[in-house]
């Protein structure tokens, strides 16, 4: 079980180190250090038709709140449009994916339960930055220490239905 957080964990708004894995954002509000590993929190600004590639997460569970825009998220075998103001729970051991349909920006709250996933965003976004490709067996060979396991599946699908282009394509 994680160790409690054993002081003040106070965020101002607009604070937090902002990465980018290539149309997805990852503003660190909440780190899991500074929750004893019991929580961390990030937002997502998502680019206009951008696609998270489908995963499964094996250690965690995520909870988004939509903040801004809409986002489209596929988990298991359903599909849902959430609107800002709504939210969609993604469990551990099911694999899912998320996306924007529109033509602008979205933008995500992001709650990972236990922490200890947003150490991977910072690890990816060191990756993307040194010009390592989303997708790739190198990408994959990053993931794995996390319980992270990446899937092509549903990526032609919803490409081509919602008119969207993966993270790190021009």
């Amino acid at each position: 079980m994680a160790k409690a957080a054993s002081r003040l964990v106070a965020v101002e708004p607009g604070a937090g180190e902002l990465v980018d894995l290539g149309g997805l954002g990852v503003h660190f509000k909440v780190r899991g250090a500074e929750t004893g590993g019991s929580i961390a929190v990030v937002e997502h600004p998502m680019e206009a038709r951008r696609l998270v590639p489908p995963h499964t997460h094996t250690k965690e569970d995520e909870l988004s709140y939509v903040i801004e825009g809409t986002v489209g998220a596929r988990i298991g075998d359903e599909i849902a449009l959430i609107e800002a103001g709504g939210y969609v729970f993604k469990p551990r051991g099911v694999k899912h994916t998320f996306w924007n349909p529109t033509d602008k920006p979205a933008r995500l709250l992001e709650m990972i339960v236990p922490a200890g996933f947003d150490e991977y965003f910072a690890e990816i976004a060191r990756f993307i930055g040194s010009g390592g490709v989303p997708g790739s067996p190198e990408h994959q060979a990053l993931s794995t220490p996390y319980g992270l396991e990446l899937s092509g599946d549903w990526i032609p699908e919803l490409k081509s239905r919602y008119g969207l282009k993966l993270l790190g394509e021009p």
